[in-house]
C-alpha cells in the first residue's frame, strides 16, 4: 500500500457516537508554537507572535525541547497529553506532563528523532531527570511567550468549538465532521483520517476527543492508544488570530494595574462573563472577580445584567489604557 493511500480509522459504536466531546488544549498549542519558533517562515500565519516573543526567549534555553518537537512529523506524546476536561487550566496540563512515565517518555523521544543520539541523548540517558527538565521549561516559556496571549487564542478556540457543538446536534456526526478537514471522513460508522501510517481499530466506547488548534493549522493530527483517542484539527478563523498584530503587551499596563488585571482588561476586547475569562486566563472566578472589582471601581470595566449572567466589557477608559500600551 503507498504512503499516500494510508490512513488511521476509528470504528464508532453508537456509544462511541455518544460519547465525542471536544475540548481545547493550552499546553497542545504552547507546545506546536515551538515550531513557529524555530521555523518562522514555514508558519507565517503566527509571524506577529513570533515577532513578538522571540526577543525575550533570548535566556530560555529550548534546545531539548526542540528535539522533542521537531520541526516536522511526529511530536512525543508525553508533551501533549488529551484534554481530560472541556475547561482548559494549563496548569493542570502540565502538571500530567510532570507525571508521565519516564520509560515512555525516552521511547517517544526516540521515535522523535530516530534514535537515542543527539539532541535527545541527555534526556534518554535519565528520562525521569528529563521529564522533569522540559516540565520546567515549558512552565517558564508560557509565562514568558504566551500566558498573554492565551485569552485572544482561548477566544478562536472556544467560538470554533460552539460551532461545531451546534453542527453536532443538528446533524449528527455525518454533519460535524462533512468539513472538519479535506483529510477526514465519515463513512456511516468509520472515522478515516489520511495519515502517513496504517492503523484500524474499535474506539471501544472510549469515544474521540475533539480539539481545535490555532498553531497545528492548516494540518491534523491524531493520538492513539495507550492514550485516549484524540483527533486535532485546524481551528476555524485561525488565518484571522492575528490580523491586528498580536494583543499589546501589558508591560506599562501591568506596571500601573497589576499584570492579572492588565491581562483581563487586554482580555476583555470582547464582553465576557466572570467564568468565561477564568477559563480564558486559566484563574479562578473568585480571583477573577475580586480582579474586576478593583477595575470597576477604577473606572476601566462596566458590567451589566444578562438575564441569570452579569457581562463585564471595557469602559472607554479601558480603552485608552490597552491601547496607549
Amino acid at each position: 500500500m503507498s504512503k499516500t493511500c494510508r490512513q488511521v480509522e476509528w470504528i464508532f459504536t453508537p456509544e462511541d457516537v455518544a460519547r465525542i466531546r471536544f475540548a481545547f488544549s493550552p499546553i497542545w498549542e504552547l507546545v506546536i508554537s515551538l515550531r513557529a519558533v524555530r521555523d518562522p517562515a514555514r508558519h507565517s500565519l503566527h509571524l506577529p507572535w513570533v515577532r513578538a516573543v522571540r526577543p525575550r526567549l533570548a535566556g530560555l534555553d529550548l534546545t531539548e525541547l526542540f528535539a522533542l518537537v521537531p520541526p516536522q512529523g511526529y511530536v512525543v506524546d508525553f508533551l501533549t497529553p488529551p484534554p481530560e476536561s472541556p475547561m482548559p487550566d494549563f496548569a493542570a496540563d502540565l502538571e500530567r506532563v510532570r507525571r508521565a512515565d519516564p520509560e515512555r517518555a525516552a521511547a517517544e523521544a526516540v521515535r522523535a528523532n530516530g534514535s537515542a543520539s543527539g539532541g535527545v541523548a541527555r534526556f534518554v540517558a535519565d528520562p525521569e531527570a528529563g521529564v522533569v527538565r522540559v516540565a520546567d521549561t515549558l512552565e517558564r516559556y508560557w509565562a514568558i511567550a504566551f500566558a498573554e496571549f492565551w485569552p485572544r487564542i482561548h477566544g478562536l478556540l472556544e467560538g470554533d468549538v460552539l460551532r461545531r457543538v451546534r453542527r453536532l446536534a443538528a446533524g449528527g456526526a455525518r454533519e460535524l465532521f462533512a468539513d472538519l478537514h479535506p483529510s477526514v471522513r465519515w463513512t456511516g460508522d468509520r472515522l478515516a483520517v489520511t495519515r502517513p501510517r496504517q492503523y484500524s481499530e474499535p474506539l471501544g466506547g472510549e469515544g474521540l476527543v475533539l480539539v481545535p488548534s490555532a498553531f497545528y493549522w492548516p494540518d491534523v493530527a491524531v493520538m492513539m492508544k495507550p492514550y485516549r483517542p484524540m483527533l486535532v484539527y485546524p481551528a476555524t478563523g485561525a488565518g484571522t488570530l492575528w490580523d491586528e498584530g498580536p494583543p499589546p503587551a501589558p508591560g506599562a499596563l501591568a506596571a500601573l494595574v497589576g499584570r492579572t488585571r492588565a491581562q483581563i482588561l487586554i482580555a476583555l476586547a470582547e464582553p465576557a462573563t466572570t467564568s468565561v475569562l477564568a477559563r480564558r486566563m486559566s484563574i479562578t472566578p473568585g480571583a477573577v472577580s475580586q480582579h474586576l472589582g478593583v477595575l470597576a471601581d477604577g473606572g476601566l470595566v462596566t458590567r451589566r445584567r444578562l438575564g441569570r449572567e452579569v457581562v463585564y466589557r471595557r469602559t472607554p477608559v479601558g480603552d485608552s489604557l490597552v491601547c496607549a500600551s
